[in-house]
């Protein structure tokens, strides 16, 4: 054993064993422990490998669920990486079907980025090298085969890349693994009455996104986690297919945010409440020293199909008991400066505008309404879309930024009479696999949509207009600069590295650059990150060249 792990080791097993004996089997018996993702060693080459495999959890009790992982049942270890190294990482795929790592968050060429064309087939295996070159943060690995990520990730294929630099060495902060510094990767799951997970890319997954009735924390239902008296850092990742999340604690206690998608903020930022959109992550620190047990809860979100219960009320997803070892007492004012945002006047300007088929949109609202009840719709209304020309679409032709609502009706409103009357504008059944698309047209991987020229900053605009879903949507290989979101100003905790940006029905502005290259046969993605969407076509690929 390591000293670091015994250290580790023993820490753990302190905290534990502070408790008084009948507090221990209490807290034991009451739910499961946080499962905690081992941090992955490299071999005697250094090399790490990654196994995708078939394996059973229990999220239920006494019901074992088929899942898949990655060297293990369900999720994935952790691989800690320091910038300035290289990477070398095996690629063995025992799953039943083609699939694929995206390094979510990495900057690194379109040859090792794991995107769609990178598919590795079932029993056959993937070498892949790559250079860490970017400031600390917390980033992410997950499956990105085309037209199959959302069942991939459903079935449990995920796992964390903690990146460190000198800049990060420095800081006093929680870092104990496992002790301290924790990870909180969330997903909602929807499990079928045998206790198996329950995934259909159908007419309404692919309008709204799948989710589900239990939320997961680390792939256990609620677990528990004992912390020293002190302060605590939590790594959080909404790792949902289709589910925002606001983040709070039961107690109101504060969290301060350092950290978002691609590194540091420049000092901490004061939260009681954490909007996390699907692939985003956020560093936050609580303070534990009052001793007081407390709930990490996701509060309820106005977002389509999102507000059935459990998830109408503030849902538990993680019991915190502090224990009478004390922890880091103090935390610093300030972390790592962000550089200052350059003038964009004269930059080249690209427009992304998302957009929805109005019949995938019609009859994804209905079918949701069918099986769920108006409750479902969450209050949002939903254009009735009288014409499927795309280019009449707001956006598509103008580069306005305000368009007429006027033809927005209220589906939650409607009787079942008015459900009766409404008619499809096809009866023929409808092909919504590219029924998403961005500037009216659904996703082509042989076909990339532009080439942006390396290290040019460029302000893309991705446009939600005339289209009132949620989209988070994603770039690779970048971290981007929000300029604004969603037409409105940008919070501090979103100002510093991004490689998610929210867009609702409107418009969301942002400073991109690329310093590394990707070629037609290996292009980057832009997409949004619910992944059903994603999966029926709201996607581009884009080339680099120097």
């Amino acid at each position: 054993m390591l000293r670091r792990d015994f250290i580790k080791w023993t820490a753990l097993c302190g905290a534990a064993s502070a408790l008084p004996g009948w507090s221990r089997m209490a807290f034991a018996a009451e739910r499961p422990a946080l499962p905690i993702p081992s941090v992955l060693q490299p071999d005697v080459h250094g090399k790490f490998t990654l196994n995708l495999m078939q394996g059973q959890s229990q999220f239920l009790p006494g019901v074992k669920t088929n899942t898949w992982g990655v060297n293990a049942d369900v999720l994935g270890p952790v691989l800690r990486l320091r910038s300035g190294k290289k990477v070398n990482v095996s690629i063995n795929n025992r799953l039943p079907q083609a699939s694929t790592v995206h390094w979510h968050g990495l900057l690194i060429p379109g040859n090792v980025d794991g995107g769609p064309e990178a598919v590795i087939a079932p029993g056959a295996s993937y070498q892949t090298e790559f250079m860490i070159d970017q400031p600390a943060s917390t980033c992410w690995f997950h499956p990105h085969p085309h037209q199959k990520s959302g069942y991939q990730v459903a079935m449990g294929l995920a796992g964390l890349v903690l990146i460190e630099d000198e800049h990060s060495d420095q800081l006093a902060l929680p870092m104990r693994w496992g002790v301290d510094d924790i990870p909180v990767i969330l997903q909602d799951k929807r499990l079928n009455d045998a206790g198996q997970i329950d995934y259909q890319l159908d007419i309404m997954s692919a309008a709204v996104g799948w989710f589900g009735q239990h939320m997961l924390t680390n792939g256990a239902i609620y677990p528990q986690f004992a912390v020293s008296r002190g302060w605590l850092r939590l790594r959080l990742l909404n790792g949902c297919n289709a589910r925002s999340l606001n983040i709070s604690t039961s107690d109101q206690r504060p969290m301060y945010v350092i950290a978002s998608d691609g590194g540091f903020l420049p000092e901490p930022v004061k939260v009681t409440e954490l909007p996390m959109m699907m692939g985003e992550r956020f560093e936050v620190l609580v303070e534990c020293s009052d001793a007081k047990p407390f709930d990490l809860v996701t509060l309820p979100v106005t977002q389509m199909g999102m507000t059935l219960a459990p998830f109408d009320q503030p849902l538990p997803v993680l019991r915190i008991q502090p224990t009478p070892t004390q922890g880091m007492i103090l935390i610093p004012d300030t972390l790592i400066p962000v550089p200052a945002l350059i003038p964009t006047d004269g930059l080249p300007t690209r427009l992304l505008q998302l957009s929805m088929d109005p019949q995938l949109d019609q009859q994804g609202m209905q079918a949701l309404m069918d099986r769920y009840g108006h409750q479902a719709m969450a209050g949002m209304s939903m254009d009735s879309h009288a014409s499927g020309d795309m280019a009449s679409m707001p956006g598509m032709q103008s580069t306005s930024g305000s368009h007429d609502m006027a033809g927005m009706h209220d589906m939650a409103g409607m009787s079942d009479s008015d459900h009766s009357k409404m008619t499809m504008a096809h009866s023929a059944p409808y092909d919504f696999m590219s029924g998403n698309k961005i500037n009216g047209k659904a996703f082509d991987m042989n076909n990339p949509a532009f080439d942006v020229k390396q290290g040019q900053f460029e302000k893309w605009t991705i446009s939600g207009e005339g289209d009132m879903m949620l989209h988070p949507f994603h770039i690779h290989g970048t971290q981007f600069r929000i300029l604004s979101e969603n037409g409105k100003p940008v919070p501090a905790h979103r100002q510093g590295w991004k490689d998610i940006v929210r867009v609702e029905g409107g418009r969301s502005e942002v400073l991109v650059q690329f310093n590394h290259l990707a070629d037609k046969k290996n292009a980057y993605m832009a997409h949004c990150h619910l992944l059903e969407h994603e999966d029926t076509g709201m996607m581009l690929g884009f080339t680099v060249s120097s």
